[in-house]
């Protein structure tokens, strides 16, 4: 274990991904994919990592703020398709909650913290707990979600298991050509397809880099930034025929709009769910239970987990002696 650093896992995030790819089945004859390949990749994560602590982040029915803010958010997304190597066992969404239920149980018994948050987004919670909970410690946030690029610095990374390497600064500027602590304000004007939430027309980071790169690439508050690629814009519309600095020009509302869905932070956080995760912190439990983790995978005809493993990985720090 390593002091001063904790491991943020987006649980959607990562089940989504593992439930996608893994078709793998149980003796009961149940597809468990999601499960075992999220259980599996959290063991090797925090091996590899060794944090002081484990934080699982649920999330139930999206934030109900940013849909007020706009009711196009996260509407009309693509299902994904399933790697599958059989086609007379139908994937459906009892299945899918089966998993993700059989999941929280199993991590139940982990020194695991879990939080959910109801009517909110995995993203907003670890935004707060990044900013504000945790900010004196070193963090790494696990998801594929480029929305985490904002929260990139001196002590907070990203392991993505889309690009199944770590993303901090250098990798952001390198890929988007601006700084993390900017990445909220570029895609407030660029959009996000994902989340059907449109930008500015003709404007993608490419192209905003090109033009604002001195600007994006410095270390400023995100709303210095703006200020100053307005005034950019006021001074380039006079002597430019670029159609980037009149459509940013046209847009500005629209960017103040996506700010606020895309920025994680407190706003779209109820008093209520900032209470709630609060008092989950202040009851953190760290306990391993491995007779009731077996007793449940038994039950469940897992076989592709492998607790004697567990055992060394979920030692806590009075069973180490001290801390490396």
């Amino acid at each position: 274990m390593i002091k001063d650093r904790i491991l943020i896992i987006d649980g959607y995030n990562l089940f989504t991904r593992h439930y996608v790819a893994h078709p793998g089945m149980s003796e009961n004859g149940d597809q468990i994919g999601g499960l075992v390949g999220f259980f599996n990749n959290m063991t090797r994560l925090i091996t590899r990592t060794r944090p002081e602590h484990c934080f699982v982040i649920w999330e139930s029915g999206g934030s109900k703020r940013k849909r007020d803010l706009y009711k196009g958010y996260k509407q009309g997304s693509r299902p994904q398709k399933l790697n599958r190597y059989y086609d007379d066992i139908p994937d459906t969404m009892e299945n899918r909650n089966y998993q993700i239920v059989s999941l929280i149980k199993l991590l139940s018994f982990c020194p695991i913290t879990q939080l959910y948050i109801q009517d909110g987004e995995a993203d907003d919670v670890i935004g707060y707990l990044c900013r504000y909970k945790f900010k004196s410690k070193k963090k790494i946030i696990v998801s594929s979600d480029h929305d985490y690029y904002q929260l990139v610095g001196d002590d907070t990374i990203i392991w993505s298991p889309t690009l199944k390497s770590f993303v901090n600064s250098k990798t952001v500027i390198e890929r988007y050509g601006v700084h993390p602590t900017n990445f909220c304000l570029a895609k407030s004007i660029v959009g996000d397809k994902s989340d059907n939430i449109p930008g500015v027309p003709r404007v993608g980071f490419k192209s905003l880099s090109k033009e604002y790169g001195a600007i994006l690439l410095a270390e400023d508050v995100s709303g210095d930034a703006y200020q100053q690629i307005i005034k950019k814009n006021s001074e380039m519309l006079e002597r430019s025929k670029k159609i980037i600095f009149k459509n940013i020009d046209d847009n500005n509302d629209l960017i103040r709009r996506n700010y606020k869905l895309v920025n994680l932070d407190v706003q779209n956080l109820t008093q209520y769910q900032l209470q709630k995760i609060n008092h989950n912190l202040e009851n953190l439990s760290c306990t391993w239970n491995n007779i009731e983790a077996h007793r449940l995978l038994n039950k469940l005809g897992i076989k592709s987990i492998d607790l004697l493993s567990c055992n060394h990985i979920f030692r806590l720090p009075k069973q180490q002696g001290k801390n490396e």
